[in-house]
């Protein structure tokens, strides 16, 4: 203990005798030295900062004066791509002239056939067709569905027709607006109308018949009429109460209070039936269920736009990118159309702003080029018939910017039940119920068949009955059980709703509808309906957007490969010059059957069938409202969906995941030429479009960070076409150019349809 006591008092007089040799002139020495090594390493610091600097500064004038050249390289070239570019864009409305051709030689083919039926565009026809049929009387049920056959194909043309005047994307590819005037769609919507009514009376009368002869149709067993008729459009189920027998359900017990027990009524071979209360299985009614596998009750146009606020919004921005001289052409084409009686002075306007726009055009070689190319087939009418196409081209362009243009006001709806019809969409067509008092039956007597006829004709039994007395428990109205099976060829991502129709607010609602039950394997639904009529199943439109991912990739010459990936399924798209089909559908990763697969259809057939089946991946002037949208400006979208239309048979373009990032006046998607070995994702580059400017970027789709930053070795270019065209190969750029008028319309159709840059 002392000897280590000892030892520690050894080490601090040695440790206080080393500190006390040091001086103050020593001390000052060290800070000295430490200051001299401080200013050095910052002195060092600062220096390596400037050089850095300049050296940043001088990579960014070098960046500055490289972008600056690059844009100035793009300015010096940018008038001969965009003509250029324009030569190739004279497919479209070289396919809109082949349809109007087509049209013309359809409506030929209807008039030298001679077969009776009418043809839509021309009312005089309708008119006669609808007064014809309604003067006929006393027609079968099996009549009335031969001839609702032909009042389907007429109504649906109509209404087609009558569309494609009203809503941007049925008049996209099929009629003009400028071809139909507003008095045309009058007609249009008076016929549709129309024969909408008169289709409904005829099948009352039909039924009338029917219900007339149920004595003689009775079923041997329990004594009353069942009668199944089956179309491929309509499906009618009738049941008559001749026996009047209130026999309780099995289900019911002993013990249940008499007035909630039910009469099943279940049509054989099927599971659809109704569970009618006591007072209806003891009164003289009939049971019909009408099944349309059409939709003739929901309004023609819910919270539509109109015609004349809808083209101002669209011309708009187009006609920022058109030359004066083509607004006069414009004009004064429109005026020759519309002037049949100031004929001559027309014409003498036509030669002289032709001069004019020959003179001033700067894209006079390439116009002279186009006019030569058709000089021999029409050599009088050369220059005529290119105002026409410059003019129907403007029309086309137009029409495809208000495809993508969002300039609807919200849909109101005006009732709390009420069904906002641009949320839902029908399908399956509509289930008409109806409870009918039962005519007087036929009797023979003496070998005649006697019939009382009565002049109000068919009449509905009002349940329930319209009564201020409180009902008695014996007699009192319980709702209805209705089980429907919902259509094979319908797709329900979720389960379906029941609506109803109001007829006296002329609309669908979603009161008085209870206990709604869906069997997802029988494909069953029941429900409870306080009182019966016209019903609809609906889902939410919007359920297959916004898309996870899509694709387009090249499958042949004039032949790509669509593929829209949502939340539930995966819809591939075949086109082929002016046709679509359905190639497959997969929900939730396991294939599905549809009835549209393998079915070449034109572009706006083929929309509205998907429509019907569920398969709605084709968003509205509205779905902005109902969506998340990725929007974006709408003529950079138009244009780039016009562009990768143009470039489709050589070239595979790829949603990217930096399309969301970027702001909405440009769009980024990938692109590699198809020609390549399609399966190395290394061959994908993006690409970054804002409508009169494409580049490549330098980043990758797996990259961390987004940055506009060019690709290595790369340029700007004014449209995506040249962009492609400096990495491209000849053999595809040669694909490229010799394209399929019809086919490249079709892809441009179904992008700008679907909407892929801004529903992604």
């Amino acid at each position: 203990m002392t000897c280590a006591h000892s030892l520690f008092n050894v080490v601090v007089f040695v440790k206080s005798a080393n500190k006390k040799k040091i001086t103050k002139a020593e001390r000052l020495r060290l800070l000295q030295e430490e200051e001299e090594r401080r200013l050095k390493e910052e002195e060092e610091a600062r220096l390596k900062f400037e050089k850095e600097e300049q050296e940043r500064l001088e990579t960014q004038r070098i960046e500055k004066e490289k972008w600056r050249q690059l844009e100035k390289k793009d300015l010096e070239r940018r008038s001969e791509e965009l003509e250029e570019l324009s030569l190739l864009e004279g497919c479209f409305p070289e396919a809109e002239k082949l349809k109007r051709e087509t049209r013309a030689l359809a409506q030929w083919k209807h008039y030298i056939q001679c077969d009776g039926s009418p043809d839509p565009s021309i009312a005089q026809e309708m008119n006669t067709f609808i007064s014809l049929w309604e003067e006929e009387t006393n027609e079968t049920f099996e009549q009335v569905i031969e001839k609702s056959k032909l009042v389907l194909s007429v109504s649906d043309i109509i209404f087609f027709t009558f569309q494609l005047t009203e809503k941007l994307k049925l008049i996209l590819l099929e009629t003009p607006s400028c071809d139909l005037e507003s008095r045309t769609i009058a007609q249009h919507q008076g016929s549709i109308l129309r024969l909408q009514e008169l289709l409904s009376q005829k099948v009352d009368v039909a039924t009338e018949l029917l219900l007339r002869e149920a004595s003689t149709l009775a079923d041997l067993d329990s004594g009353n009429m069942e009668k199944i008729i089956q179309d491929e459009n309509i499906t009618l189920y009738v049941w008559a109460n001749l026996k009047k027998n209130p026999r309780y359900s099995p289900t019911t017990s002993p013990e249940t209070p008499v007035f909630s027990r039910y009469r099943s009524v279940k049509f054989s071979g099927t599971q659809i039936g109704f569970e009618i209360p006591r007072i209806l299985a003891t009164s003289d009614v009939a049971l019909r269920l009408l099944h349309t596998r059409y939709d003739h009750v929901t309004p023609l146009y819910p919270n539509t736009i109109t015609e004349e606020e809808h083209v101002p919004m669209a011309a708009k921005h187009f006609k920022e990118e058109e030359s004066t001289e083509k607004a006069v052409t414009e004009e004064k084409v429109f005026a020759e159309e519309n002037t049949a009686s100031q004929a001559a002075e027309s014409q003498s306007r036509q030669e002289t702003e032709l001069s004019l726009v020959q003179e001033e055009e700067p894209n006079s070689e390439a116009l002279e080029n186009i006019d030569a190319y058709y000089q021999e087939e029409e050599n009088a009418k050369g220059p005529r018939y290119e105002l026409e196409m410059r003019l129907l081209s403007e029309v086309v362009s137009a029409a495809q910017l208000r495809l993508v243009e969002n300039t609807v006001e919200f849909p109101q709806t005006t009732e709390e039940k009420e069904v906002d019809l641009c949320h839902f969409s029908t399908l399956g067509g509509v289930y008409h119920l109806d409870i009918l008092e039962l005519p007087p039956q036929c009797k023979p007597v003496k070998g005649w068949v006697l019939v009382e006829i009565r002049q109000e004709g068919l009449q509905r039994f009002t349940y329930p009955p319209e009564t201020t007395e409180e009902p008695d428990p014996e007699n009192a109205f319980p709702p209805i059980e209705i089980t429907l099976e919902v259509h094979e060829n319908v797709i329900f991502f979720e389960d379906p709703k029941v609506i109803r129709w109001d007829a006296e607010g002329k609309m669908w609602k979603t009161d008085g509808i209870s206990e709604v039950f869906y069997s997802r394997e029988d494909r069953l639904i029941s429900f409870c309906l306080d009182t019966l009529g016209p019903v609809t199943l609906i889902q939410d439109a919007h359920i297959n957007m916004p898309y996870q991912s899509w694709e387009l990739r090249p499958l042949g010459v004039n032949r790509v490969l669509m593929t829209v990936t949502s939340l539930f399924t995966e819809l591939q798209i075949h086109i082929k010059e002016n046709l679509c089909m359905l190639a497959s559908v997969k929900l939730r990763s396991q294939e599905h059957l549809s009835h549209l697969e393998g079915k070449w259809m034109t572009p706006i057939p083929f929309i509205l069938a998907m429509k019907e089946a569920g398969l709605n991946i084709f968003p509205t002037v509205y779905s902005h409202f109902y969506v998340v949208v990725n929007n974006k400006v709408p003529l950079v979208e138009m244009k780039a969906y016009r562009q990768m239309a143009l470039l489709s048979s050589a070239f595979a373009f790829s949603w990217s995941k930096w399309n969301m990032v970027c702001n909405s006046t440009r769009v980024v998607f990938r692109v590699k030429e198809a020609l390549a070995e399609a399966a190395e994702d290394h061959l994908w580059g993006l690409l970054m479009f804002s409508g009169d400017r494409a580049q490549m970027l330098k980043i990758r789709e797996e990259s961390d960070v987004f940055s506009e930053a060019l690709q290595e070795d790369t340029e700007f270019h004014s449209t995506l076409y040249h962009m492609v065209k400096d990495f491209a190969s000849a053999e595809a750029m040669e694909r490229v150019r010799h394209s399929n008028c019809q086919f490249i319309d079709s892809v441009c159709h179904m992008l700008l349809s679907t909407r892929v840059l801004s529903y992604s």
